[in-house]
């Protein structure tokens, strides 16, 4: 083998006379490995490193070359191997079908040694450009998978950091963010399959569904201190600027998409949920007074997470509610505060809830 060739070549033929000519040619330019029979072939292929390039004959006893080539194109490992059929069969016919079943090349014997070094110099040069080419798309798409995953953390953490800014104005609220969270994509999977629900809730659409949920009291930020913080039950004027939270949190992620020079997806779904969480099913909740399906499902499955937590947790103005009683009002807003099947979902998982809850409880509460 020449000093410094990386490049090997495979000779598969029955015929000793054939493989000590090629061999003799090749040996000076490449590093050429021998086989005389197509097992022996599909043998040393399967080892590290694989050939560059294969020259197999045609025309051998037991396993000819075409059950040799639909072996190598059957293997996802050695399907990559360029293939030369070298043969004496010289017929048109024998050639074309050579080139159909998937070679790169059909060399008819007696070999002129000029023409199989330039066909299979060109077919090497072939393979280093396919490889370099497979090799580049793997780093393109490992480095773009790494952005998009530092992305997805960014945009992550950034959403945490935000809804953790209108939790400082509210403290009242603990691990709110991250119980209301978890419940949202609980009730979301249960849905899934819902007949109502297949077609919106999707996979994707679950995962920015939680990644937005923390968002949804975004707009306290910019609800007064005196109100916000208030210990006792607010006066009707206070309940009044209460409410402008919904609006403002969806004003807020309004401008931000502005800002964007393309969609974001998520954004979109954080200001349905910012906006709707507070409306009820019969038309009763704010700000818009909206009615059953004219409630994104967002909104309406926020709404069951975001009433469920009140009532399981300590305020300054209450304590936690049993969680017996917690369940018997969920039940009774079933068709008046919450969508109908989305309350039966939510009663049926009902322990899971709970379990979440557990998971992330206040400072302090046990």
């Amino acid at each position: 083998m020449p000093k410094g060739t990386t490049q090997t070549i495979l000779i598969v033929d029955d015929s000793p006379e054939n493989l000590a000519v090629l061999s003799e040619l090749l040996q000076p330019l490449y590093r050429v490995l021998v086989a005389t029979s197509g097992q022996r072939a599909l043998e040393m292929v399967a080892k590290q490193p694989h050939p560059d390039l294969i020259l197999l004959d045609v025309m051998m006893p037991g396993m000819d070359g075409y059950q040799v080539f639909e072996r190598l194109r059957a293997d996802p490992v050695t399907r990559p191997i360029p293939v030369i059929f070298v043969t004496a069969m010289d017929s048109m016919e024998s050639e074309l079908h050579g080139l159909d079943v998937g070679a790169v090349d059909y060399i008819t014997k007696p070999i002129l040694p000029p023409i199989i070094l330039a066909r299979i110099r060109t077919q090497l040069e072939l393979k280093q450009a396919r490889d370099w080419l497979r090799d580049e798309n793997s780093y393109l798409e490992a480095e773009i998978a790494k952005r998009m995953s530092e992305n997805e953390l960014i945009q992550k953490v950034s959403i945490r950091a935000l809804a953790h800014l209108a939790e400082t104005r509210d403290p009242e609220t603990g691990n709110h963010i991250l119980r209301t969270q978890g419940y949202v994509q609980h009730l979301a999977l249960a849905l899934q399959n819902h007949p109502r629900f297949a077609s919106i809730l999707t996979d994707h659409y679950i995962e920015l569904l939680t990644r937005s949920a923390p968002l949804h009291d975004i707009g306290k930020v910019g609800i007064p201190d005196a109100i916000l913080q208030k210990p006792g039950k607010l006066t009707a004027e206070e309940w009044i600027v209460m409410k402008t939270h919904a609006k403002l949190g969806s004003d807020a992620i309004e401008m931000a998409e502005r800002d964007a020079t393309r969609e974001v997806e998520f954004l979109v779904l954080a200001k349905e949920i910012a906006h709707w969480h507070h409306e009820k099913w019969d038309g009763s909740g704010y700000p818009d007074a909206l009615v059953g399906d004219a409630i994104p499902v967002s909104a309406r499955i926020m709404a069951l997470a975001d009433v469920f937590d009140a009532l399981i947790s300590r305020r300054v103005y209450k304590e936690p509610m049993a969680i017996d009683q917690v369940k018997a009002i969920i039940a009774e807003g079933r068709g008046l505060h919450f969508d109908p099947d989305m309350t039966d979902a939510f009663l049926a998982d009902f322990g899971v809830f709970g379990d979440i809850a557990a998971c992330h409880l206040d400072s302090g509460v046990e």
